[in-house]
């Protein structure tokens, strides 16, 4: 009976409350984040020689991310499954950077890779007589995702490789590399997707997976990247099916490079969140205010656009491939806003 009065109570008090206390709060709260951006701006963190860890660099945006912390001057760390598409990123990256460039073949979505690659680390930059840090920034950019309705799925077990690589393969380097980055006051940048907070349809497990939402307390910084569609193997090839197997999508999306270059930019002038393009933001709004309408736009786009194309080529495939006929895709510009 108490708790009914006070949710009722709540209920006319706690809205308009809300609104006059967000009337109050935020125009001083962005002055403050404006005049502390610019500060950052004048004076961003120096990379050179910075030790900065990178998973899933092998392609996509972790490629680009090496690319950009070597322009920086910073000692990389490369880790992903495949050597020989590691050690073509390691030369790239040395060519425009300093020559120590540590190459690590590691599954993120194992505990026992992650620990190996992290005592790697230490290993390696330990030894260095001329600088005590060995972790600066670590980068959780390892990712995969799916592209099917939840509903679809005839196994939903099969999609475990998108919460172990998303969100353990993110948990595990920064479990066991949170002890060294306390020491550097280093910095965790987390590529998280848009998808954290602007849940994108047929990909229920890859939007869950992405709720990265940190709540550290160590003296170390995070940055939190949520880029919407990149040019990355995210989009390139690494999805999956609702029946859990691997596909390719070769949709051009925005560019990997510029992301990367946001991100370590954001990374180094302190920021907690960056999101690539920055007019996505935008959306967020929408999505807060108007999540219906988002909903509506959503359907229209995906159940449309998405299945009255797969239905007729996937009826009419097999005689296209016995007469060598083409298949012509007229795609709207929604196509490159979502």
């Amino acid at each position: 009976m108490t708790m009914d009065l006070i949710n009722k109570l709540m209920n006319v008090v706690a809205p308009p409350m809300a609104l006059v206390a967000l009337f109050l709060l935020v125009p001083p709260l962005y002055l403050y984040k404006l005049l502390l951006s610019f500060l950052y701006s004048l004076f961003p963190e120096d990379l050179t020689h910075k030790v900065v860890l990178i998973t899933g660099a092998s392609s996509g945006i972790g490629e680009q991310l090496a690319y950009e912390y070597a322009k920086k001057g910073a000692a990389l760390v490369l880790v992903a499954r495949r050597e020989g598409s590691l050690q073509e990123v390691a030369e790239r990256a040395r060519d425009l950077g300093l020559p120590d460039v540590l190459v690590i073949p590691a599954d993120v979505a194992k505990p026992e890779d992650c620990q190996r690659f992290v005592g790697a680390v230490i290993a390696h930059f330990g030894r260095r007589k001329w600088s005590t840090n060995i972790v600066d920034h670590l980068v959780n950019n390892a990712g995969i995702a799916n592209v099917c309705l939840f509903d679809e799925a005839p196994d939903v077990t099969k999609f475990t490789p998108v919460m172990d690589v998303n969100f353990w393969g993110s948990v595990y380097p920064t479990h066991y590399a949170l002890s060294h980055l306390k020491k550097t006051k280093g910095r965790i940048v987390v590529n998280s997707s848009a998808s954290g907070w602007l849940p994108l349809p047929r990909q229920s497990f890859y939007n869950v997976s992405n709720l990265k939402h940190s709540f550290l307390r160590f003296n170390v910084g995070i940055t939190i990247a949520t880029p919407s569609f990149i040019e990355s193997e995210m989009t390139k090839g690494k999805f999956l099916t609702k029946d859990g197997r691997m596909e390719i999508n070769q949709e051009l999306r925005d560019y990997a490079a510029e992301c990367a270059r946001c991100m370590v930019e954001a990374a180094r002038r302190g920021e907690r969140r960056v999101t690539v393009p920055a007019w996505f933001r935008v959306l967020h709004l929408w999505w807060v205010f108007a999540p219906e309408v988002f909903d509506w736009c959503f359907r229209v786009l995906y159940d449309v656009n998405f299945w009255g194309s797969v239905y007729p080529t996937h009826f009419a495939l097999p005689h296209l491939e016995i007469t060598r006929g083409r298949i012509v895709g007229v795609a709207s510009f929604a196509s490159y806003m979502f």
